[in-house]
């Protein structure tokens, strides 16, 4: 399994405010020196020397003017998709003697978009912020007493004190799609990260996440897809493991090799499985448990072995839920893509009805 060994476990998870998973900057306080909409852009915050414009030096994140009277500065951020928040990114890079003395961080449920007469809950206490530096940082909601799943939201608020830039917010999360409204019968894209799927396995991905695979649209450039380094090893297979937003049973898929020409697979393979013992439900899951069970799983081609194209969007039709001898297709909770011997891949997506 190959993860960032530089960061804690959440940041391994979805970041829901991202601009990319549909994440909004709604509204700040003031925004003078640099636009709030920066803080959820998904590259990295850069420095230009000489960069100026008619409010002063140009900074790549979110910065407000030097405050002269009481209060503090804040900005709203919707997130992409409502789920449990477990941890964050505030990164000050390139904010030297002009980042924020310290930070919180409010969330609030508010699914029909009234954030403002929603009820808040401090997520983040107060933290000191250093000049041009990442703080990874755990969330301090957890889950609630009783039978009651982790608390959800919408919404979040970062709170800087008094003044000053950061450059990008990350809020790292799990999502919770309300699967009691869907019909049986409905077609879902099971493999959406916005429906609840995550990559929660591979053997390789140095160039780029594996979540990168999940996202919604069409990917941006190169770096958004999941990329594996070149393998010199013969007969080499990459895979990673997707752990699907819902049981369900597949019918159709998608796989797209969108920016890849001189680095695609050569071919790949579609299986799946089903571990119910991992997945109790949609609202918790024992990632120990499921790494134990993934061990012993009893994987069933999905997709044989298939050729693959440069930049191309291609699409298979998957068998239907009873074969033509009469033997039934089971529903799976987990997919694994293996592609051969190396390459990257865009998006995967996986349509299908849910179990």
């Amino acid at each position: 399994m190959t993860q960032d060994q530089h960061g804690p476990a959440f940041t391994h998870l979805i970041d829901l405010a991202a601009e990319r998973f549909g994440g909004q900057v709604l509204w700040c306080t003031d925004d003078f020196f640099a636009e709030k909409e920066n803080l959820i852009k998904p590259s990295k915050p850069v420095f230009i020397a000489d960069k100026y414009t008619d409010r002063g030096k140009w900074m790549d994140g979110w910065e407000s003017r030097r405050k002269r009277t009481e209060g503090h500065d804040q900005a709203v951020i919707k997130l992409g998709a409502a789920g449990v928040i477990k941890g964050f990114d505030v990164d000050t890079a390139h904010f030297l003697g002009n980042q924020p003395q310290s930070c919180t961080i409010e969330a609030c449920y508010a699914p029909d978009g009234n954030w403002e007469k929603a009820e808040w809950v401090e997520v983040l206490g107060k933290t000191v912020l250093n000049p041009g530096s990442q703080h990874l940082l755990e969330a301090n909601v957890g889950v609630r007493a009783g039978n009651f799943p982790p608390q959800q939201f919408t919404h979040v608020k970062l709170h800087i004190y008094p003044d000053g830039g950061v450059a990008r917010l990350r809020v790292y999360g799990e999502v919770k799609r309300d699967w009691s409204t869907v019909k049986p019968d409905e077609i879902t894209d099971l493999a959406a990260a916005q429906n609840g799927a995550l990559s929660i396995q591979c053997n390789d991905m140095f160039f780029s996440h594996m979540n990168n695979l999940l996202m919604p649209g069409r990917g941006v450039n190169m770096g958004d897809g999941w990329e594996t380094k070149r393998n010199r090893t013969p007969n080499n297979r990459d895979w990673v493991i997707v752990r699907l937003g819902h049981k369900g049973i597949i019918q159709k898929a998608l796989l797209d090799t969108c920016h890849f020409k001189g680095n695609y697979p050569d071919t790949f393979t579609l299986e799946g499985c089903a571990i119910e013992a991992a997945v109790p439900s949609a609202l918790r899951v024992d990632p120990k448990a499921e790494s134990e069970a993934l061990k012993n799983a009893q994987w069933s081609t999905i997709i044989e072995r298939t050729k693959l194209q440069a930049d191309h969007e291609h699409t298979f039709d998957i068998p239907p839920a009873v074969t033509p001898s009469g033997v039934e297709v089971k529903p799976v909770t987990h997919v694994r893509l293996s592609i051969f011997p190396d390459g990257g891949v865009s998006r995967m997506r996986l349509w299908g009805t849910i179990a």
